[in-house]
């Protein structure tokens, strides 16, 4: 084989291995692309939520803006060829001439959060389904509740009445009350006697046989039980309904049918933010018994919580309910977060705002602070919105 075409053939293979390597190369940077939006995305909503919480502490309007659309294209370009190399009379040498190129040009949207869906996502309190859902996901009953719990309406002495406990720093007495009754649910979760469902109950009713039809049966009583009463010539029917939810230290399913139904009915009186609580004495958790509602309130409610705790109203300590047994955690505050003159080097995240840096609290040993910000994050995800956005959103190109 000729000494030159040897040159040509080991030319040629060097290109396709460069390029090769140049199609790896872009893999890899795209999938660093990738996770670095979606890093900057996560730490963009957590610095708004430290900076509403710096907004609330000193009563100013709160704020959201949300990145709701990332388009980025992507550019690679090789370039491969062969030259000559100026070897004057010692023959001749052929050189690789390799070259590559990358571009990104993303686009990125952010809309301002405004109009019904501020409304919706901010201003409209939890409903009893999203709590059921956190929960279930291991979330500690104190932290979570002491987060989204608005007031505690329980039975006071005497028919018909009912003492309204806010979990507010300012209502003395009603905070002190309300924070005994988060940990001595915490004490029952403890103990793994804590249920947090919806109630399953039949509802039954009779109809005469004769209204019965076949066409009937297709359009109306296809989705229930039918069972024939040859005393009465009626049908007896029924269907299992999911009602609403309740916090025990019972099982409601071990319940008769008719009292729960008795129960989904007072629970039915309240709006769908307000939880069922009947605690009762005979099970775990029992020697505190109370029965009342929880109300659950809005993240707009949450973020002030926290911002005025920092010095409005702070919280303070409450130790349980001389009946509870010992708690895990009870810490003072639900939320701390800290406000100082120079950047925190400890923190992983932070926020200047009007000459103040805001960072989640450091803790030794079980991290309390950095759980209840990680379960702020997740209220706040949750509380997105299907309202389209109002107004034009705005797109930055680099």
């Amino acid at each position: 084989m000729p000494r030159m075409f040897k040159r040509f053939l080991l030319a040629v293979v060097c290109g396709a291995a460069v390029v090769g390597a140049t199609g790896c190369g872009s893999t890899l940077a795209l999938d660093r692309a990738v996770l670095a939006y979606d890093t900057t995305t996560t730490d963009s909503v957590s610095k708004q939520l430290l900076l509403n919480i710096a907004r609330a502490r000193r009563n100013q309007p709160m704020h959201f803006t949300s990145i709701s659309s990332i388009a980025a294209t992507y550019k690679f370009a090789v370039n491969a060829g062969v030259a000559a190399a100026a070897t004057g009379d010692r023959g001749a040498l052929l050189v690789p001439l390799i070259g590559s190129s990358a571009e990104e040009n993303p686009t990125i949207s952010i809309s301002p959060m405004q109009g019904e869906e501020f409304t919706q996502r901010l201003l409209t309190p939890f409903q009893e389904q999203k709590l059921t859902l956190l929960l279930r996901q291991g979330y500690d009953v104190d932290s979570l509740l002491r987060l989204l719990g608005g007031e505690l309406r329980l039975q006071a002495d005497g028919p018909g009445k009912v003492a309204i406990h806010h979990n507010r720093p300012s209502d003395q007495a009603g905070y002190v009350v309300f924070r005994r009754v988060m940990s001595h649910l915490s004490s029952i979760q403890d103990r793994h006697s804590l249920h947090v469902e919806p109630l399953h109950f039949q509802r039954s009713w009779t109809v005469p046989a004769d209204a019965v039809t076949p066409e009937t049966f297709a359009s109306i009583y296809k989705d229930f039980s039918l069972n024939y009463l040859a005393d009465k010539r009626a049908y007896l029917v029924s269907k299992r309904v999911n009602g609403r939810v309740m916090i025990t230290n019972y099982d409601p399913a071990a319940l008769p049918n008719e009292e729960r139904l008795q129960l989904h009915a007072e629970a039915e009186e309240a709006p769908p933010n307000d939880i069922l609580v009947d605690i009762r004495e005979g099970y775990t958790g029992g020697e505190f018994p109370m029965h009342g509602r929880l109300r659950l309130r809005s993240f707009h409610e949450i973020l002030t919580f926290i911002g005025r705790g920092m010095e409005e109203e702070p919280e303070f300590d409450v130790p349980p309910d001389a009946r509870t047994p010992s708690v895990m955690e009870n810490p003072v505050s639900t939320l701390e977060i800290s406000e100082t003159r120079r950047s925190p080097s400890s923190a992983d995240l932070s926020v200047e705002w009007l000459g103040y840096y805001y960072a989640v609290r450091n803790q030794d040993g079980y991290q309390w602070n950095q759980k209840a910000f990680s379960l702020l994050y997740q209220l706040f995800q949750m509380s997105v919105s299907t309202v389209a956005p109002v107004g034009p959103a705005i797109t930055i190109s680099k």
